[in-house]
């Protein structure tokens, strides 16, 4: 994976954070750059943590599923992404917004939108060509930009975009999944 096919990437994983950070936003009554931060903090560092876990998962078993790797990825990003795309039509979550940024409720939020890219980094492990560190970092920070953003927007504009960027996010990782496997069968 390239460096602009990671930041595809970090960009369409980051959008579960955004959303919730654009709804941490939407329920403070004033979102210092400090609060913005704890959201940031909290969301890019599981986005980071979870690809490097699922990456040594992934690893272990890599040998026993070389034939279908690509099948996997492709299979993981399209499932990942069609639920976030999913999700992003679903009016639930609008009703459990709150600004609290206790330690329970950031790090409950922040394993329920790191799930996928746990399931990313074990693609990883099928993916030769990348460089997992960098797409540690990548992930990472740029969940961490959007997620502060996300705060600062929603507190502002309220949560207009939320959906909308969870249906950018879902087609832009099922596209890429699409991509993987194209690549693998020699047709792109």
């Amino acid at each position: 994976m390239g460096i602009l096919e990671l930041l595809i990437l970090a960009v369409g994983l980051s959008m579960d954070a955004f959303a919730v950070s654009v709804c941490k936003g939407l329920a403070m009554k004033k979102c210092s750059f400090k609060n913005a931060a704890v959201c940031g903090v909290w969301f890019g560092g599981f986005q980071a943590l979870m690809p490097a876990l699922g990456y040594l998962l992934g690893y272990q078993f890599r040998n026993y599923i070389t034939a279908v790797d690509h099948w996997i990825a492709f299979i993981l990003l399209a499932l990942i992404g069609g639920n976030m795309i999913r999700e992003s039509f679903s009016k639930e979550e609008e009703d459990e917004c709150n600004a609290g940024l206790d330690v329970k409720t950031m790090f409950l939020m922040a394993v329920a939108t790191s799930i996928d890219a746990l399931a990313v980094g074990i693609t990883f492990a099928f993916l030769p060509d990348t460089n997992v560190t960098a797409a540690v970092i990548f992930i990472g920070v740029i969940t961490f930009m959007l997620s502060t953003a996300g705060a600062k927007i929603g507190n502002i504009f309220g949560a207009k975009y939320k959906g909308k960027a969870e249906f950018a996010g879902g087609a832009i990782l099922i596209l890429l999944g699409l991509k993987i496997l194209l690549e693998h069968l020699g047709i792109f």
